[in-house]
C-alpha cells in the first residue's frame, strides 16, 4: 500500500470501457481507499492502454500467446510484485486465470461479469455470448455481477449485482450497452472501493 492507499493494477484485453469508469470513477474521488497505478493487458495495441496513458497511469503489455499459460503468469506475477500491488480488478481481461494464481490473491482480484451469476455464466460465457444467450433463453431482466476471483470461472463470492430489464426487439449489441451503462460502470468503481477499503482496513488490525 502507498500511504493508506490499496494498489490497484486493471488488467484488460479490449477497449477498456469498463477501465474508463474505474478511472472516472478515481478522478471523481470515488475509490479513496484505494489508487489506480497500473493497467495491463494481454494483448498489444488494444485501446485500453491508450485510456490508461491519457489517465497518466502506467499501462505495460504481457502478452499472452497461443497455449502458453505457467510462463505468461509468471512474467505477470513478476510485473505485479514490482509494481507492489496489493489488488487487481479484471475488466474485460478475457484471459482464465489458473487456480495456483488465484490462490495467491485471496479476496484481492475482483472481475466484472454482463449476467446475474449464476445464470449465464462460467468457461465460455463473455462478451456477446452472455447477451445471446439471454436473449435466447427469453429471460425479462438480466445485469451485471462484481465478484470475487477463485479457482473457478465466475464461480467467486459475490460482491455487488444491479439488474437491467430485458426490451422487446433488443439485439445482443444493445443489450449489452444498456448492461454497461446501467449497470457495469457502476457496480464496478463501487465495489473496488468496497474491496479496497476491506483490504485496507485489515492491513491495520494487529
Amino acid at each position: 500500500m502507498t500511504g493508506d492507499k490499496v494498489r490497484i493494477a486493471v488488467l484488460v484485453s479490449g477497449g477498456g470501457t469498463n477501465l474508463q469508469a474505474l478511472l472516472d470513477a478515481q478522478r471523481r474521488r470515488e475509490i479513496p481507499h484505494g489508487e489506480i497505478v497500473l493497467v495491463a493487458s494481454n494483448k498489444p495495441g488494444v485501446y485500453a492502454l491508450e485510456r490508461a496513458r491519457a489517465a497518466g497511469v502506467e499501462a505495460q503489455v504481457v502478452e499472452k500467446r497461443r497455449g502458453e499459460q505457467t510462463d505468461f503468469e509468471a512474467r505477470l506475477t513478476a510485473l505485479l510484485r514490482e509494481r507492489r500491488i496489493d489488488m487487481i480488478v479484471l475488466a474485460g481481461f478475457l484471459s482464465i486465470l489458473s487456480g495456483d494464481f488465484t490462490a495467491r490473491w485471496p479476496r484481492r482480484i475482483l472481475n466484472v461479469h454482463p449476467s446475474l451469476i449464476p445464470s449465464f455464466c462460467g468457461a465460455g460465457f463473455y462478451g456477446l455470448r452472455v447477451h445471446q444467450a439471454a436473449l435466447d433463453y427469453g429471460v425479462k431482466v438480466t445485469g451485471a455481477t462484481v465478484h470475487y476471483v477463485n479457482e473457478i470461472p465466475d464461480g467467486g463470492e459475490i460482491i455487488a449485482q444491479k439488474a437491467v430489464d430485458v426490451l422487446p426487439g433488443d439485439t445482443p449489441e444493445t443489450l449489452q450497452r444498456r448492461v454497461m451503462e446501467q449497470a457495469e460502470w457502476i457496480l464496478l468503481p463501487r465495489a473496488a472501493e468496497l474491496a479496497a477499503r476491506e483490504l485496507a482496513e485489515r492491513s491495520t488490525q494487529p
